[in-house]
């Protein structure tokens, strides 16, 4: 079972969403929070695989309750999705920098939505296409903020080929079977690129890549 934590300073959102997860056969809802600040403390005290993070909440925004549990050493293994309906650059980007897993708006689809769950619960990350695109943009028109998690030239040629396919949003099969490889050499070299780089998860391995120079829009 995925233990999920619902974070929406609407109650009738919440409601919502516990209803659509409470209805998968494969997950739970272990707590619902109105604030960031309420999100961090029941992520602590109910130990979910995963929090659905609205951004705009009272108190603590979501944005700076992700970056706290991201940082908790305690909570390593809880992962973030941000569901919001703010769909814009500043916010994709902060999110994913704050150690968010996954980014979705709310309009996207319940079935979408339960399987965005399952895909960062299991550890992949997970981007809403148009957000991508824009993301990718941003780092076209200026330098990042801040550096990258680590520099990618202490990879393999055969790593920094894997980062480049993961960047560009492929998953473990897709990516073994674009460099000829099984699906379990191909994740064993994503886990390996994780662990050199100090990465939380694949979406920081897209922040590294694109910050880093090593994948360009133009490349993909």
């Amino acid at each position: 079972m995925i233990r999920v934590l619902l974070a929406d300073d609407q109650t009738l959102v919440r409601a919502a969403f516990a209803m659509l997860v409470e209805s998968a056969p494969d997950m739970e809802v272990v707590g619902q929070a109105g604030t960031g600040r309420e999100a961090v403390e029941l992520a602590r005290s109910e130990r979910a695989d995963l929090v659905v993070m609205d951004i705009r909440m009272p108190d603590l925004d979501g944005i700076e309750a992700t970056r706290l549990i991201a940082a908790d050493e305690d909570l390593a293994g809880v992962k973030v999705l941000v569901l919001t309906t703010y769909d814009t650059d500043e916010y994709i980007v902060e999110a994913l920098r704050a150690g968010a897993s996954g980014f979705l708006v709310k309009d996207t689809r319940p079935a979408e939505l339960l399987d965005g769950i399952r895909t960062v619960a299991a550890g992949e990350a997970l981007l809403s296409p148009g957000p991508t695109s824009r993301l990718i943009a941003r780092f076209l028109r200026g330098p990042a903020s801040g550096p990258p998690v680590a520099d990618p030239d202490c990879l393999s040629e055969r790593e920094r080929e894997v980062l480049a396919l993961v960047a560009r949003g492929l998953n473990n099969t897709e990516t073994a079977e674009a460099l000829g490889l099984s699906p379990l050499t191909a994740k064993t070299h994503v886990s390996r690129i994780m662990g050199k780089l100090g990465a939380r998860d694949r979406a920081q391995l897209v922040i590294v890549a694109y910050e880093s120079g090593l994948v360009t829009p133009g490349s993909m």
